[in-house]
């Protein structure tokens, strides 16, 4: 195979073309505008470094596993911390936003979070179905339902990104949404 010869002003233009989409894709999906910066920072420098020499049509879909990769890490990161701060939110005084913890847990005052433990309980349920749900679709169809609704594409830049038909990309979509309805449904959730 011969090697593409790619300069990085074609890397930079792409990542320039698609940061504003790919932070609303992090966005909708982690619901903090530092964690989905630094998801998409992270993304953006993993296909720099790692990809950058393959050829720029590959970069759309390389991108898009790339960020949904990093945007479950912050997932992953984000339960385990919220286990450890739980367990210690009763050190935590009211008045406090920025108190570690551990650096003072020899106090005693309760910690009121601003949602109830049952509400926490229910949206990460809630956010685990959906995410279960969006998991069984089958490849294709999990990615233009992403980059349709998540990543807010066009069709004919998914079409174009999943290296098909405008035509595909439609029936993916309607299939995913379909599918996801229908597990929701039976599941009792209304969206």
């Amino acid at each position: 195979m011969k090697p593409v010869s790619i300069s990085r002003n074609e890397l930079s233009d792409f990542l320039a073309s698609i940061e504003r989409r790919a932070f609303k894709q992090a966005m909708f999906a982690v619901k903090n505008r530092d964690v989905a910066l630094d998801a998409v920072q992270d993304a953006m420098m993993k296909l720099s470094e790692k990809y950058s020499a393959r050829p720029a049509s590959e970069w759309p879909m390389l991108f898009q596993r790339i960020l949904q990769n990093t945007i479950r890490d912050s997932f992953r990161r984000s339960k385990v911390r919220s286990l450890w701060m739980s367990l210690f939110s009763s050190f935590v005084s009211d008045d406090d936003d920025e108190t570690d913890p551990l650096d003072i847990i020899s106090a005693s005052s309760e910690y009121k979070s601003s949602s109830s433990p049952q509400q926490q309980i229910e949206q990460s349920q809630l956010l685990g179905i959906i995410e279960t749900e969006i998991e069984k679709l089958p490849t294709r169809q999990r990615e233009a339902f992403l980059m349709r609704y998540w990543e807010e594409m066009d069709i004919s830049e998914t079409a174009l990104a999943m290296g098909c038909s405008e035509g595909s990309v439609k029936t993916h979509c309607s299939r995913a949404t379909h599918t996801l309805a229908a597990a929701l449904k039976a599941k009792g959730i209304a969206l």
